[in-house]
């Protein structure tokens, strides 16, 4: 028989010993230190100065003076004087006054791991897991931090088809959802019920372009709080420019305006239309002059046309000497594409054969 215990060094008394209470008492008395151990400090190095008894500290590798020599044991402060242990691999000991505990793994003490938290069935902080809700947590917020710099949540899913993401409840019935649902379009649902849905946003993966209930239908939804689409509305960037339409709805810019070598015109995206022109009226014969005046943007049909004799240059222009006043200009045929002018001279005076007078045109109508 061994004089002392595997584990714990305990003494044994002996077959035959005188003062057996002696032996006993020792082995209660380390006991009493070693089993629960509390301990003042890990990896401590100098003796306190009025140790109490019934202290331990657990040593660090090199401690001094009365724990000289005595690296790595427990020092316990009994009966007036210090007792060392030698602790095997695997005890336990928790720090007094703090909630840490370390486990000895035969060379120095260390925080246990979590290694025995993976792949458990669940979790539930506060409240239950289940079978689906494997992590379960019941508080007043849920706080994911950083660890010195920034933070990824991350749901991840097998295939494409299936659903990652995120659901808001209001009595255990859904209201709202976002993520990638049957589909890797990153979408955002809702409903008044959690039965029926609307998508309400989704963003096409490719492109990312937006679609859904909450976006412009067509160039006529006006409906009340739907998200304008660029190509519905309309801005600095395509109020001016190609006018287009299509059934009578328009497809382009809003104003569009051009000039060829003969006018200007502007076209809105309504359907009106405006032409501008000055033009010189040559001399057809004593009683008038004429012009003909290709539209420089054709019309659907003829347009109205409103002719003026410029003023300023008339004396230079008309050299014949016949006023202003003895002439009137007056519209000749019009259809969609073109239009014929004319300034006649009054009953007796006459326009000379250099006569030429430039009129101002205007022609007002629809291009569709």
């Amino acid at each position: 028989m061994t004089d002392f215990s595997t584990r714990l060094i305990l003494p044994y008394i002996q077959p035959s010993q005188a003062q057996k209470h002696v032996t006993h008492n020792e082995a209660v008395a380390r006991l009493d230190l070693l089993v629960q151990l509390t301990v003042e400090a890990f990896d401590a190095e100098t003796p306190p100065g009025a140790p109490t008894e019934g202290q331990v500290w657990a040593l660090g590798a090199a401690p001094t003076d009365d724990w000289a020599g005595q690296g790595g044991k427990i020092a316990a402060f009994d009966n007036g004087v210090w007792a060392f242990t030698a602790p095997s691999a695997g005890w336990s000991a928790v720090l007094r006054g703090a909630a840490e505990m370390r486990i000895w793994t035969g060379t120095s003490w260390q925080t246990p791991g979590l290694s025995g938290l993976d792949n458990l069935d669940g979790i539930g902080i506060n409240t239950n897991h289940d079978a689906t809700n494997r992590l379960a947590v019941s508080a007043d917020a849920t706080l994911l931090s950083h660890e010195g710099a920034g933070h990824q949540l991350k749901i991840n899913k097998a295939a494409a088809g299936d659903t990652a993401s995120l659901l808001f409840q209001t009595g255990w019935s859904g209201r709202a959802e976002m993520g990638t649902a049957g589909t890797d379009a990153f979408a955002i649902k809702v409903s008044a019920d959690g039965g029926s849905w609307t998508e309400a946003l989704s963003f096409a993966p490719a492109t990312g372009i937006a679609s859904g209930a909450a976006v412009q239908q067509s160039a006529t939804d006006v409906t009340a709080g739907r998200l304008m689409r660029a190509d519905y509305g309309y801005g600095p960037g395509n109020l001016l420019g190609t006018v287009t339409q299509s059934g009578g709805v328009p497809t382009g810019a809003v104003i569009e305006q051009g000039s060829t070598a003969n006018g200007a015109y502007t076209r809105f995206a309504d359907g009106t239309q405006i032409c501008t022109a000055s033009l010189s009226a040559a001399y057809a014969a004593a009683t008038h002059c004429a012009a003909s005046w290709t539209f420089p943007a054709a019309f659907a049909a003829a347009p109205v046309v409103q002719i003026t004799a410029d003023g300023a240059g008339w004396a230079s222009s008309v050299s014949s000497g016949l006023s202003r006043g003895d002439a009137q200009a007056l519209l000749g045929t019009t259809s969609a594409s073109a239009a014929s002018a004319e300034i006649w001279a009054r009953s007796g005076v006459s326009f000379g054969a250099s006569d030429a007078v430039t009129l101002h045109l205007q022609a007002v109508g629809r291009w569709f």
